[in-house]
């Protein structure tokens, strides 16, 4: 025994991982190395050029606002768009990814007006020039930052040639774009309702104005009827007859012109104390339980709790007469506090849902009412200024007061002439518009402004509307409910106001004559615009005489007046970025793009406008494919807010975990609903990286003497279990690269990290230890079992890049062999292997065993009967097809359990524990095992137990087979 070898030469014989792929990511200091060498290497250029010739796939990104820091929204957009740019190039389809940036708007002109006043220097000090070069300047030093921001998180894109809407080609393609809506006619100049900001002085797109609860003043309003009335109804002759209004917005009354009824509705007059009340016959029971009357006091405290209208209150002796809505038509009535007679006019759009029946019109105020005065010729009169304050027109007592400040004076104006019904303290609390960026209510209100009408003639007998819900139905909805949603807004949606009253934008090159006001809306005068603006920028408009535009000798075609001024307002800013298609795709890429990808709030935003101008201006979608995600929600799913405190910043994240678990965050959530994020979920995540990380490193580590071009075995010399991990390879990367194709992300980490925690470590590395450390080096088993591991991360590493694009590539620059440079530029590796169905289900009945096995295992290490599991010898007794697996695969049976010994027995013992594998092999087959201590000694070298040990051999026969 003197010559046996010692435990350090023996230790010398195992082959122990080895590798220089850390263990842990210490992704704070590897990230920026990688985003370095990345930029060195010129990876992303490469990229384009390898797939260069190729079909391209096209992603527009929609431009987030130069505004402020990232927040995990971005994140969130920015890193699904990064994970389909590079899926794609891995594919082999050129994705040329043109990060974009919003650039004009409100909220650049505040921030702006801010520094100013910090710097204490007044707005009205500077040139409109000046105020727009501070603009420029503030929204270019946050396209800087968020640059570097997106880059951070390891976003791939052409960074160095974005797309931004200040950029002087993009506005001057944006006047283009105008002037193609300008010569089909579909440019429109009116006073119409439009939502209007008090606190920010403009008017608000349909997608800048967001609903929440608002408390209003609850008023039923009577207007005496005129004296046509009577003649119409006799039986009313020598009372004083009202109609009844309902409104939540006293503040409009000054404007009314108008009261609305249904044609079809029946009214009732219905006698109260001194006047006979007109409301609509179905809402009299609910109008009765909320106006106050000395006469209906004691049926009022007779109602049940709660209860807001009963039959009970209606006594049908008061009723003095019945009317259709079409009978009132053309009756008139007095204004209750103003001097003006206002008529009855029909409109469809009174309900019976809530009210009288009766709807109070201000054509001036609102949309419906604005319809109807058309149809009735009334003045669209609106008594409010732009700063929400009553201009001189609404009397004394009014004039000069904010709106919302004077409800409760217009209130006592109406007690005070005996018209207000119920108690001037009632409220109620409704859905209300906001204004998206100030978060104030916001009014409706008549102004001029430009407009894109939707029913406007289009294609022949075509609408624009239709022509555009036609294309609605030519793209495809990701979720598919994006398709019914937008649809449902364009159908309902108004005409499209274009116009703002503010300085940083776009200008609507239109003039108007000196001498009669006439707009001359002129393509041709555009697009000289455009060519100036592309050259010298947006404020060449009001640098440059308006004559130089329009020509020395062009006079006004309806006076025949010389003498212009120029259109102040600006375009939308929704109209800005929907100009994408046309700026950046038909110049740089191609129209339709195959996918929009945006959060589900630009169904009604950058999805509808670009939409609208596309259709408008080239009759097609600009895409292919709209994909929407949800809104970031905390961890209880509640909107995430600063004044709440539950905001979860990306830089953050990035410091504490780094930018790669958020990646994974982004990857492991079902973007269609609200994602939660939040510290808990964070960590949960990072568990998930160090399982991947770890089934990483272990076939790193195991490769470190291995060379593919000379070690592989060819696939069909592989022992069994590698070619099972090389057909679940095989089958788990077909589902990894069909979920990106599907846009299910969620299922590529579920399936990575199943592949990873279950098939990997949990089963094929597991067995596979002994093999790998103890085999002869150079054998064919050894070599088989690294020819698989080597194949699982040529395979899983590409895979994994869209996603853990840090990872990837650092594990793969760790990879041995000749490669590519990058793992951006490998491409996905197409598995070789298939998985044969008989090889499929003979492991799956094997690794149940395995499992029951196992169960009774962990038993006996509990009771401390055994230590590890090499120290056990399992006997086994089975029938049916249990006993005949088993019998065919005696001799893989200790590898499969990491026991030393398994015995066949033909019955179990007394102390044997039966096994349920029912569910695998059928109710008839049974199982039993028993746990007994490993016969023989504990090789040195592998720690097998072996009764060769001992007996004339210091190793056992394997490990002996393995030194000769």
């Amino acid at each position: 025994m003197s010559d046996a070898p010692s435990r350090k030469d023996l230790d010398a014989t195992v082959h122990l991982p080895r590798t220089e792929f850390p263990m842990k990511g210490n992704l704070g200091q590897l990230e920026p190395r990688l985003l370095a060498w990345w930029r060195e290497q010129d990876v992303w250029t490469q990229l384009l050029a390898k797939n260069a010739g190729r079909e391209p796939f096209v992603l527009a990104d929609g431009p987030p606002y130069a505004n402020g820091h990232l927040h995990a929204g971005h994140a969130l957009n920015k890193v699904l768009k990064d994970i389909v740019v590079k899926f794609r190039n891995l594919s082999g389809r050129p994705c040329d990814f043109i990060p974009g940036w919003d650039t004009h708007g409100l909220p650049i002109e505040q921030a702006v007006e801010k520094r100013l006043k910090e710097q204490k220097l007044d707005k009205r000090t500077l040139s409109r020039d000046a105020l727009l070069e501070r603009c420029r300047e503030y929204a270019l030093e946050f396209v800087d930052i968020q640059r570097a921001e997106f880059q951070r998180l390891g976003v791939f894109g052409t960074w160095d040639a974005p797309y931004r809407t200040l950029d002087f080609s993009y506005e001057a393609q944006e006047v283009r774009e105008l002037a193609a809506f300008a010569r089909r006619g579909m440019l429109y100049r009116r006073k119409k309702p439009v939502a209007w900001c008090l606190q920010d002085q403009t008017a608000l797109a349909e997608a800048e104005v967001e609903y929440a609860e608002h408390t209003s003043p609850s008023a039923y309003v009577a207007f005496d009827a005129g004296p046509a009335l009577v003649e119409k109804l006799p039986q009313l002759k020598g009372h004083r007859v009202s109609f009844v209004i309902w409104t939540t917005t006293p503040w409009t009354l000054p404007a009314n012109l108008a009261i609305a009824v249904n044609a079809g509705f029946e009214y009732v007059f219905y006698r109260l104390e001194d006047r006979v009340l007109c409301v609509a016959k179905d809402l009299l029971a609910k109008v009765l339980a909320e106006v106050k009357s000395d006469e209906l006091a004691v049926k009022h405290v007779q109602l049940p709790t709660g209860e807001v209208s009963s039959p009970a209150l209606v006594d049908p002796s008061r009723i003095l007469a019945y009317a259709t809505g079409e009978d009132l038509e053309h009756m008139t009535y007095q204004h209750p506090f103003l001097e003006r007679q206002g008529h009855v006019v029909l409109g469809e759009h009174v309900t019976l849902d809530a009210g009288t029946g009766l709807v109070h019109t201000a054509p001036g105020h609102g949309q419906e009412d604005y319809e109807v005065g058309l149809k009735y010729g009334l003045d669209i009169y609106n008594p409010v200024r732009a700063d929400g304050r009553y201009d001189d027109t609404v009397g004394e007592v009014l004039a000069g007061r904010r709106v919302f400040e004077a409800n409760p004076v217009v209130l006592d104006l109406l007690v005070q002439r005996g018209a207000l019904l119920n108690d001037k303290s009632d409220t109620v609390t409704h859905s209300y518009p906001h204004c998206w960026r100030c978060h104030q209510p916001v009014i409706q209100a008549a102004t001029y402004q430009w407009f894109i009408p939707m029913d406007a003639p289009f294609h022949g007998t075509q609408t624009f509307r239709q022509v555009v819900l036609e294309q609605v139905e030519q793209v495809q909805w990701v979720p598919s409910w994006g398709q019914s949603r937008i649809r449902g807004m364009l159908e309902g949606r108004p005409d499209w106001c274009i116009s703002r009253q503010r300085s940083w934008g776009v200008p609507i090159p239109i003039a108007y004559c000196d001498g009669c006001d006439d707009a001359v809306v002129s393509p041709e005068v555009m697009e000289r615009v455009a060519a100036a603006v592309e050259q010298e920028g947006a404020g060449v408009w009001y640098r440059t005489p308006v004559k130089e535009f329009l020509g020395a000798d062009f006079t006004c075609p309806r006076c025949g007046k010389g003498e212009f001024h120029r259109e102040t307002d600006i375009l939308d800013v929704w109209f800005d970025s929907a100009c994408m298609a046309s700026a950046v795709l038909t110049k740089r890429q191609r129209v339709p793009a195959d996918l929009f990808l945006e959060g589900s709030d630009q169904h009604r935003g950058w999805f509808h406008s670009s939409l609208l101008v596309s259709v408008g201006t080239r009759d097609v979608a600009p895409y292919k494919a709209c994909l929407t995600h949800g809104f970031v929600v905390d961890g209880q799913g509640e909107k995430m807010s600063k004044s709440r405190g539950n905001t979860v910043a990306p830089d953050k994240v990035i410091q504490q975990y780094g930018a790669e678990v958020l990646r994974l965050w982004v990857a492991a959530s079902d973007y269609r609903n609200d994602v939660r994020l939040s510290d808990a979920i964070l960590k949960g995540l990072s568990e998930g990286y160090r399982k991947i990380r770890n089934t990483l490193r272990y076939a790193l580590g195991n490769l470190h003497d291995f060379d593919p071009a000379k070690d592989a075995v060819a696939g069909d010399k592989l022992l069994p279990l590698d070619q099972w991990a090389r057909g679940r390879l095989a089958q788990v990367a077909a589902r990894v690269r069909q979920a990106y194709e599907d846009y299910e992300f969620h299922l590529v980490y579920a399936t990575v990290v199943d592949f990873c925690a279950n098939d990997l470590s949990a089963v094929y590395f597991d067995i596979l230890k002994d093999r790998l450390y103890t085999a002869k080096q150079d054998g064919s088993a050894r070599r088989g079992a690294q020819t698989v591991l080597h194949e699982v991360l040529t395979v899983l590493l590409p895979l994994l890049a869209p996603v853990m694009s840090f990872t990837a590539e650092e594990a793969w620059q760790h990879l041995p062999g000749e490669r590519a440079k990058s793992v951006f530029l490998a491409g996905f590796t197409e598995v070789k292997a298939t998985m044969p169905p008989e090889l499929e289900a003979r492991y799956a009945k094997l690794f149940a065993v395995r499992s029951a096995v196992q169960g009774v295992l962990e038993v006996a290490r509990r009771d401390k009967r055994i230590g590890a599991s090499l120290e056990a010898r399992v006997a086994l007794s089975a029938t049916g097809a249990v006993r005949e697996l088993l019998e065919a695969h005696r001799a893989e049976l200790p590898g499969l359990f990491i026991v030393s010994q398994v015995e066949l027995a033909n019955a179990p013992s007394d102390s044997a524990k039966a096994l349920d594998v029912s569910q695998t092999f059928g109710e008839n087959a049974s199982l039993s095992a028993e746990v007994l201590p490993a016969l023989g000694t504990k090789c040195p070298r592998c720690w097998v137990y072996s009764e060769a040990v001992g007996q004339g051999d210091d190793v056992c026969l394997k490990c002996r087979e393995a030194l000769s």
